[in-house]
């Protein structure tokens, strides 16, 4: 059955639209146009709203009291459910540098289980680690640091169902060349993070096919005139993509547009890089192994360290609108489109295109997420929260 949408403003695959009609049939995306065409069909009014794609959070841990590590179905239910009331249709559940073990289990969970979850749709597994060096370390665990091994990532590949999509690494680390073309070649994107790399370093893994800087700024070798690092890499190198948490504690707003301005907001990725705290009160909760104190919007474990995020990716797209460093196409853009370029998937999400699941978002020109829909069908609204 068809069905349009009804709208002020539709943000499309390189341009915005409206007011006007976007066709859906069966789940799917079908044309926009300004007139309704065809017959007798379902009307939508989302007068004086805006049609955004689904957001599309590459770098998540986890949500409403929920950590990927915990090894448990309901629990990645709960955040897949949870994501929709973020503006999130498409994720990938991202682990931290754990056993060998522990993380073969996860993998494992989630390669068995992950066309079952009911909310957002998982679209692969972030390995975050255990191929890190110590200086940068973050909330990462250096018991478990080590030197990339491809037999690991193949056993995890096997262990997912080869639901592995994106893994990240430190480039200074002994085996790096091999492993990354290994990965690349398995259709795994390299991500580099947690790493004191040089700015030559960042540049031989990139030149072998790493492509995603992993949260710019946080947890690498800083840019410095005579040594520009991780950062400067991230900035400078051709044909990357770079992460960016956008909470207002892990980059100052400056910082944010110096390297949206210098990489192109088209390769600059939202992300939220949220633990369980996400959409919870202040308190006490786990990162992994580590217990972190939540905290005027900020998660820190013992020392002080950011661990984590509890930023919702609607608000990362609020936040750079009202700090003045993007316009609304270009922050919806970068939380949705170019998270799924990052990765290899803009083929099947993160666009309102013809053909594409009719995963989609509706916000008020002030940038309020109003609802979100899967295939077609209203799964969170926020006057109506549960929509199924």
């Amino acid at each position: 059955m068809y069905k349009y949408i009804f709208a002020e403003k539709f943000f499309l695959e390189g341009k915005v639209e409206g007011p006007g009609f976007l066709e859906i049939k069966d789940g799917i995306f079908g044309s926009f146009s300004e007139n309704k065409l065809g017959g007798a069909a379902e009307i939508i009014d989302y007068a004086g709203h805006w049609i955004a794609p689904g957001l599309v959070d590459t770098h998540i841990h986890g949500f409403k009291n929920h950590d990927i590590m915990n090894n448990e179905f309901e629990g990645l239910n709960q955040i897949s459910e949870g994501l929709l009331s973020c503006g999130v249709t498409s994720f990938l559940p991202t682990t931290l540098t754990s056993s060998t073990e522990l993380l073969n289990s996860v993998v494992g969970m989630i390669g068995t289980q992950y066309r079952n979850v009911r909310g957002a749709k998982i679209k692969g597994i972030f390995l975050e680690g255990p191929f890190f060096t110590e200086k940068h370390k973050g909330a990462q665990n250096t018991n478990y640091f080590c030197n990339p091994s491809i037999e690991k990532l193949k056993n995890w590949q096997g262990q997912s169902n080869h639901m592995i999509r994106k893994i990240a690494i430190a480039p200074e680390r002994k085996g790096t060349a091999e492993f990354i073309e290994y990965a690349v070649g398995e259709e795994i994107a390299v991500a580099l993070a947690h790493s004191d790399a040089t700015y030559e370093e960042a540049k031989q893994a990139v030149e072998i096919g790493a492509s995603i800087f992993v949260h710019t700024f946080n947890g690498m070798s800083s840019l410095h005139h005579r040594e520009p690092g991780m950062v400067g890499a991230a900035m400078n190198l051709k044909d990357v993509f770079a992460e960016i948490i956008c909470d207002g504690h892990h980059v100052h707003p400056a910082a944010a547009n110096i390297l949206m301005n210098a990489r192109g907001r088209d390769q600059t990725v939202l992300v939220t890089d949220c633990m369980m705290a996400g959409g919870m009160p202040e308190g006490n909760y786990q990162l992994g192994e580590f217990p972190v104190e939540v905290k005027a919007g900020a998660a820190r474990i013992e020392g002080g360290s950011l661990a984590g995020s509890i930023l919702q990716l609607k608000d990362a797209v609020k936040n750079v609108v009202q700090w003045g460093i993007a316009t609304p196409e270009e922050a919806i853009y970068m939380a949705s489109t170019a998270p799924a370029k990052s990765i290899g998937l803009d083929v099947e999400c993160g666009k309102i295109a013809v053909g594409y699941a009719a995963d989609f978002i509706v916000l008020n020109p002030d940038l309020d997420l109003i609802a979100t829909y899967l295939d077609g069908v209203c799964r969170y609204h926020l006057r109506k929260e549960g929509v199924q």
